[in-house]
């Protein structure tokens, strides 16, 4: 279970480190409950607590289907568009980092041409992606979906295991009909005592 939550805690922090970048506040936020989460787990396996686990199995459903709702975004799926603002929750208008600094993409910042215009940047033209930025972040959720369906499988199976040790469970001398000390007997026998020495 360990080097599954390394897995985990890897993806989570590689994937925050590019949100960060690019200022994708909605993904920051679950990210960031997922690094959390997942040492609750592993936490909770260590020191069998198996409520931890349950918690770690219940966000896990839930990770699973943000992810996929990432997905569908950057596909533009059922009406959604990957150019809105909803990964920033409306806040800025900044998108994927990978949109300009993918494998292969060459940047170029046009400025203002007009007079008067704050030095600012008006235009990015990005060519010579060999992968476009969507598809790049539909691989990062496909990534962790196939993680997180790994370790809900494993967190059911320890779940189960210490559940069937709970009801296993008895403390020596207890509840089992066997017991290490034998019971005292009701009727102690006695035995007559024959003398040592000869009678005078």
């Amino acid at each position: 279970i360990f080097c599954l939550c390394v897995f985990l805690q890897l993806a989570a922090l590689e994937r925050q480190i590019f949100d960060f970048l690019g200022f994708q506040w909605a993904p920051i936020l679950g990210n960031f409950l997922q690094i959390i989460v997942v040492i609750l787990g592993l936490f909770g396996t260590i020191q069998f607590r198996p409520r931890y686990i349950v918690v770690y199995t219940v966000w896990t459903a839930l990770w699973v289907t943000w992810n996929v709702f990432i997905i569908c975004f950057y596909l533009e799926v059922g009406g959604l568009s990957k150019e809105t603002d909803l990964m920033t929750f409306n806040i800025s208008m900044h998108r994927s980092w990978w949109r300009e600094h993918g494998p292969g993409c060459i940047r170029r910042v046009v400025r203002p041409s007009a007079p008067g215009i704050l030095d600012d940047y008006s235009y990015v033209s990005v060519t010579g992606c060999i992968i476009d930025f969507q598809y790049l972040e539909v691989i990062h959720s496909a990534i962790q979906i196939l993680l997180s369906l790994i370790g809900f499988v494993y967190a059911c199976y320890v779940i189960s295991i210490f559940m069937e040790e709970e009801d296993s469970f008895d403390f020596i001398g207890g509840l089992d009909t066997y017991s290490y000390r034998q019971p005292p007997k009701e009727h102690v026998e006695l035995k007559p005592v024959k003398p040592v020495g000869k009678v005078l």
